[in-house]
């Protein structure tokens, strides 16, 4: 008998499968990240279903009429090749057809089949991999001196403060999702702030779960007004985790890989920032590090 194919929101208890199809795939899931994705537009995350057995997933984020993401694509691999792909493919479209640009990361093998659907290439965006805080260099690779601002934990700045300096560096306001993502119980924040209490920088480090099942952390968002401030939120944030530690960054910034290499990461991989309609102006260069890949 023929199994009866559908598409549907995915539910709470079936978020934890969906993370391991992402640890599966390589993408190294934050701890929570999935529930977060959820949260962020209640209606754009979706299961494909076999006899309402879940076999694929995909998170099609409407942000606002102007922005919306797509991410979290997979089938399992023993349902690949029978077009369950393509038709939540098809969904995620539909669901965001009314909004003017539709982002994307492609995998390198990935990138003429999303051409084919009107998606147009714009950076790259690099992952990075340290190995433990043991890595770092003794000293800071910047030798600036740092009267006017001090790194704070993320409960000592406010988050108006905190959106405030995102919405002006970011193409998409994105309120609901950073206060989700940095209030999140899982991983710490921490932040730049100046003699009066200002915004300068914040990063967010949290546990993630890699490939071959270890623990891992993934860094992002990290923003910063200059690299020698984005070089003291790294330290911080890395503390003295002796662990594999990610960090994903547009080429866009073009202080971003001088400063990490300078600081022991490793490039490790390579995806494709895609776009479909009216690209968002987008300035990166106070951009380090991106909070996820599926949600853009």
């Amino acid at each position: 008998m023929r199994e009866k194919f559908s598409i549907r929101l995915i539910s709470k208890n079936e978020i934890p499968d969906v993370t391991n199809w992402a640890r599966l795939e390589g993408f190294s899931p934050g701890m929570d990240d999935v529930s977060i994705y959820r949260n962020t537009d209640t209606q754009g995350v979706w299961v494909a279903c076999l006899d309402n057995n879940p076999i694929g997933s995909i998170a099609c984020i409407k942000y606002n009429s102007s922005y919306g993401f797509i991410g979290l694509f997979i089938v399992k691999k023993e349902f690949r090749n029978n077009g369950y792909g393509v038709r939540l493919w098809n969904h995620a479209l539909e669901y965001l057809k009314n909004v003017d640009c539709i982002g994307l990361e492609a995998a390198p093998d990935r990138l003429n089949d999303y051409a084919k659907w009107g998606f147009r290439k714009s950076s790259i965006t690099n992952r990075w991999k340290l190995n433990g805080s043991h890595n770092l260099p003794l000293r800071n690779f910047y030798k600036d001196q740092f009267h006017s601002f001090k790194v704070v934990p993320g409960n000592k700045i406010s988050s108006e403060a905190v959106l405030i300096y995102d919405d002006q560096r970011e193409p998409s306001p994105r309120p609901h999702f950073l206060n989700d993502w940095l209030k999140n119980s899982h991983g710490n924040v921490s932040a730049i702030v100046d003699n009066n209490g200002m915004c300068h920088g914040f990063g967010r480090i949290r546990p993630c779960v890699l490939e071959d099942n270890k623990q891992g952390w993934r860094i992002g968002p990290l923003l910063a007004d200059t690299p020698p401030l984005a070089e003291l939120l790294i330290r911080d944030l890395v503390g003295d985790l002796d662990a594999q530690i990610l960090l994903d960054c547009s080429n866009l910034n073009p202080y971003a890989n001088y400063l990490l290499s300078s600081l022991g990461f490793e490039e490790i991989s390579k995806t494709y920032r895609m776009y479909k309609g009216i690209q968002p102006p987008c300035p990166m260069n106070q951009v380090y590090g991106l909070a996820c890949l599926e949600l853009g």
